[in-house]
């Protein structure tokens, strides 16, 4: 198994973002994302809250448990109304903003030792792994503001964090479609960008998924289609879950359409 500082890497994410959004004036804040009905300023108000919940929940348990308490089981409700409150900001408030709260959460989670928990939204979580939850959100709502600025992006090793973080949560496709996860163990071989192998699951599973790291974190955050992508599977239930792969909870969302990025 690969070992990665994921705070590190954390904060490279996080940092990559933030110089996405540093340098544009307010009709950039205002243009309309692959996320239908949000704009760049939609997408960074978003982080904004989840690294606040992630920050206080590592901070500050008990505040933290008292905040989702009042939310109950409508989490996608509650995120949305939240955003109301940053999206009142101008521009360079809501930086700041993120920012504040990009630095609180990662200095939060830093702080708690790695054999303990950190309350979250269904489980308590080790700090590591809602650490890869921030960078999977990061990937994915970055990957929307890189969309509609028509921004490139380049990779690192650091989507290890993600990649791994989605073999942990591969039923989540599952639960958001009301469908059974197969009584099965998946083997998942994906090619770095570096060029290494990363696999996850056991060596000798018959249902199998294999391609770019890049391509998997892209279908697992839902912000390319199926179809566009270098991904393979073999067994029905691994080509099965190439369709419905996402690595968050909740409604999976519109996606994307095929060839939506292909020019």
């Amino acid at each position: 198994m690969i070992q990665r500082d994921v705070i590190s890497d954390l904060t490279a994410e996080a940092n990559e973002v933030d110089q996405l959004v540093a340098g544009l004036d307010a009709a950039g804040w205002q243009r309309p994302t692959p996320a239908p009905g949000w704009t760049v300023a939609h997408q960074v108000a978003h982080l904004a809250f989840i690294f606040r919940l992630a920050g206080t929940a590592a901070a500050d348990p008990e505040l933290f448990t008292a905040m989702t308490a009042k939310v109950g089981q409508d989490f996608e409700a509650a995120v949305n109304g939240a955003l109301r409150e940053y999206l009142d900001d101008q521009p360079e408030v809501l930086l700041t903003r993120w920012r504040a709260e990009r630095d609180g959460a990662i200095k939060a989670l830093a702080a708690v030792p790695a054999d303990q928990v950190v309350p979250w939204l269904v489980r308590p979580l080790p700090p590591a792994v809602l650490a890869c939850a921030g960078i999977m959100e990061l990937f994915g709502h970055g990957q929307d503001i890189a969309d509609a600025l028509a921004v490139t992006r380049t990779r690192t090793d650091r989507l290890w964090n993600l990649a791994w973080f989605a073999t942990l949560t591969w039923d989540f496709g599952y639960q958001s479609r009301g469908l059974t996860p197969p009584d099965v163990r998946f083997r998942y071989e994906l090619t770095a960008p570096s060029g290494e192998i990363w696999e996850f699951g056991p060596a000798d599973a018959e249902q199998r998924i294999s391609g770019p790291a890049e391509d998997f974190c892209l279908l697992v955050t839902r912000r390319r289609h199926r179809d566009d992508l270098a991904l393979t599977a073999v067994g029905a239930d691994a080509d099965h879950w190439l369709d419905i792969a996402q690595a968050y909870r909740g409604p999976a969302g519109e996606g994307r359409r095929p060839g939506q990025f292909s020019a």
